[in-house]
């Protein structure tokens, strides 16, 4: 192979996997949505923001300093449900909830991207849906509650970003992306299995998952270690995002490998995936998201600090109040003129 022809291939490759680094960074195989564009022309369109929405503030203050909303900034908003099946009927009451959340922010002027996982524990503001979607009363509620209002599909989707919109100071939620559990094993042993140092003790969990062993996670394995926190020494959803972190880096450089011995990896995974997802993005936004992040520098995956307690029955996180404003401020503003 002449140099030439190799630095071709490797720009593509690089091309290639800056799409998959970002993506693989939000949820775990969702890379497969952005090449499988046609499967979703049927959902066309943005978030609909609901007439009771508050309007995002157009400058804030913050440590003394003034800034203004940033215009150029685009999001998706990317929901790891906690089943493996979605109800075909549109029913309006579904016991989905999103177990993993993560907000994609792309920052056009600055041409980068940034992940903000988010804790499902985080007890936020969210709608209470009737029989016909309509908004019939607002609660505080763990924010992984607010995709069992609807009915498990797009009017979930859109009531679980309002949530999100609502905790991040009214900002805009642009797209939603939303995938089942199915996907987790599949891809991870599309890869040929994903291997990690275990962060934890899973005894009478899964027995293959022995504390600070090497293993290569396989099929129900990979599921059991991102997802299992009941019945851990440290049951927090904060010790969990430790793993799905540890486990995404894992499963980047996988992907890369596969990338090295074909170029085709990820367009032959993704008829494999589409059956999990479902997003609002038409076919020509989904392209122009995939064409950014293909090109936008990735900023790394940051989080909101706050304090997990017990609530009446279940754990409840509570974000830092300070936390979500400078979050908020460096993600989405931009210092005043």
């Amino acid at each position: 192979m002449s140099r030439k022809h190799h630095s071709r291939r490797k720009k593509k490759n690089d091309r290639i996997l800056r799409i998959t680094a970002v993506i693989l960074a939000i949820i775990i195989a969702v890379c497969g949505i952005l090449y499988a564009i046609s499967l979703w022309e049927r959902y066309t369109g943005r978030y609909d923001e609901p007439d009771n929405t508050e309007v995002v503030s157009q400058s804030l203050e913050f440590n003394g300093k003034q800034y203004d909303l940033n215009e150029n900034v685009e999001t998706v908003l990317v929901l790891g449900l906690d089943k493996f099946d979605r109800d075909d009927e549109d029913s309006y009451s579904n016991s989905m909830q999103a177990d993993f959340l993560m907000l994609l922010v792309i920052d056009n002027e600055k041409e980068e991207c940034t992940a903000l996982h988010i804790n499902r524990d985080t007890v936020a503001q969210m709608s209470v849906l009737g029989v016909a979607g309509d908004r019939i009363d607002t609660v505080s509620q763990q924010l992984a509650l607010a995709h069992t209002y609807g009915n498990g599909k797009e009017i979930s989707c859109r009531n679980t970003a309002e949530a999100v919109s609502d905790l991040l100071l009214n900002i805009e939620i642009d797209h939603y992306v939303s995938v089942t559990m199915d996907a987790v094993e599949e891809y991870n042993d599309l890869v040929g299995g994903v291997t990690v140092r275990v962060l934890d003790d899973f005894s009478g969990i899964d027995d293959t998952l022995v504390k600070g062993r090497e293993v290569t996670l396989k099929g129900e394995h990979a599921l059991n270690y991102v997802r299992s926190r009941y019945g851990l020494d440290d049951s927090t959803n904060n010790r969990r995002m430790e793993r799905q972190q540890q486990y995404l880096e894992a499963l980047y450089r996988k992907t890369v490998e596969c990338l090295d011995e074909d170029e085709n990896f990820i367009v032959d995974s993704a008829s494999k995936l589409t059956s999990d997802i479902i997003s609002d993005c038409s076919a020509s936004r989904l392209q122009s998201i995939a064409e950014k992040i293909a090109d936008y520098s990735f900023a790394g995956i940051r989080d909101i600090e706050g304090e997990t307690v017990m609530g009446e029955t279940y754990l409840e996180f509570h974000p830092d109040a300070e936390s979500i404003k400078e979050t908020v401020v460096e993600l989405f503003y931009v210092p005043e003129n």
